[in-house]
């Protein structure tokens, strides 16, 4: 078995003393900031199927999210009516924010992708891989160059993206996702 197989089976089977050690990990990392630039993926398997090479220009952020909907501003005065509920339930997934947030974060970079490295009972963590789109080992890479276009995951074009979006599936029952929900309604009502 080869080394990227083996890290991938012991991320899928979760032994005790991988469990044990993943709690350890996740307490210190509660500790940190929501935004922690790393020097190397914890997954080093699913970032390279996503993409990662250890290379110039290339960065890995650990991106925290607080689990649970979204609320509202509270409502401090007038009528409340039946449908004016606090709890707010956006279409992003926790994926999706974690990207927008390391670009926030990091504004002269785009996000390639991202996978899941923990999840506890408040938060969920991710790992980011972001482009820094000036330096010049990224512009030279064609894969990488193709890729930094201005504002991906304001637009939702990266994997998370796409999926919050209904991009995921094709054919029977995904007629109305493209090009988009809203250009679909537009155009039949």
């Amino acid at each position: 078995m080869g080394l990227y197989k083996q890290v991938k089976h012991t991320w899928q089977e979760q032994s005790p003393e991988f469990v044990a050690m993943q709690r350890a990990r996740m307490a210190e990392w509660r500790d940190q900031d929501s935004t922690v630039r790393i020097d190397r993926p914890t997954r080093i398997d699913r970032a390279r199927s996503l993409g990662y090479r250890a290379k110039q220009g290339v960065i890995l952020v650990r991106q925290r999210v607080e689990r649970g909907g979204r609320k509202r501003p509270s409502i401090r005065a007038g009528r409340r009516t039946a449908h004016n509920y606090q709890k707010k339930n956006l279409s992003k997934n926790y994926q999706q924010i974690a990207e927008e947030r390391a670009n926030e974060r990091f504004k002269n970079c785009e996000a390639l992708n991202s996978y899941l490295v923990g999840t506890d009972a408040i938060y969920v963590w991710y790992e980011v891989i972001l482009l820094d789109r000036a330096h010049p080992a990224v512009m030279a890479d064609s894969v990488y160059h193709t890729i930094t276009t201005k504002g991906r995951t304001q637009r939702g074009l990266t994997s998370a993206g796409r999926k919050g979006r209904g991009l995921a599936n094709k054919g029977l029952g995904a007629e109305k996702a493209r090009p988009s929900v809203r250009a679909n309604h537009g155009r039949n009502n």
